[in-house]
């Protein structure tokens, strides 16, 4: 079996947040296994996060998406770290999604029907989604509505069909030891290349 191409991508703003400690670990283990790693950290790149036109009309790509569509068609496998802000993404994270995964990058709608064509066939992800929130709540008495629309319907629509979800909280209250246990297993997932 051929070494993974892994892109580990961190959508929260704040570089000093705990997710880029996440992130830092799940490199830190691919890089020690046979997987080749890049790293995209959203908070770096520039870009107008807003899609302004929908898909009417062409919003031109700056530099670094077109960078960053580069490295998600080059990985076979995305490691998603982000925290669950609102039940939701944060602002910058989604408004990355909304002007990388364009039809004709990541899909194409089907002429005259309401299907469509997925362009990342093929490809596996991990999503680690931080918590203020116990996980079980969150899943069964919220229903879990980021993890849904990140796996159903973002990586599934495009095509990522096998979709793993680590879910870290409630973060907030958490002491060093509960966040260094999590560290140490976010580094061992990255050795797994999971």
């Amino acid at each position: 079996m051929k070494p993974k191409k892994i892109l580990v991508i961190c959508g929260h703003p704040d570089k000093e947040s705990f997710n880029y400690a996440l992130a830092d670990a799940y490199v830190k283990g691919a890089e020690q296994s046979d997987a080749t790693v890049r790293y995209l950290k959203i908070a770096d790149l520039d870009f107008n996060p807003n899609l302004a036109f929908g898909y009417r009309k062409r919003t031109e790509l700056e530099p670094d998406l077109i960078k960053a569509q580069e490295d998600l068609k080059w990985a076979d496998h995305l490691v998603w770290i982000y925290p669950v802000w609102w039940g939701s993404l944060p602002a910058i994270m989604k408004g990355f999604i909304d002007r990388v995964m364009l039809p004709g990058f990541a899909f194409k709608k089907r002429e005259g029907s309401v299907w469509w064509d997925k362009y990342f066939n093929g490809k596996t992800a991990r999503l680690i989604s931080t918590l203020d929130q116990p996980p079980l709540y969150y899943r069964f008495i919220n229903r879990a509505p980021s993890h849904h629309a990140m796996k159903r319907l973002t990586m599934n629509f495009i095509g990522v069909k096998k979709v793993r979800l680590t879910t870290i909280g409630p973060l907030r209250l958490s002491t060093d030891a509960f966040r260094s246990k999590w560290i140490a297993k976010i580094e061992n997932l990255g050795k797994q290349n999971k």
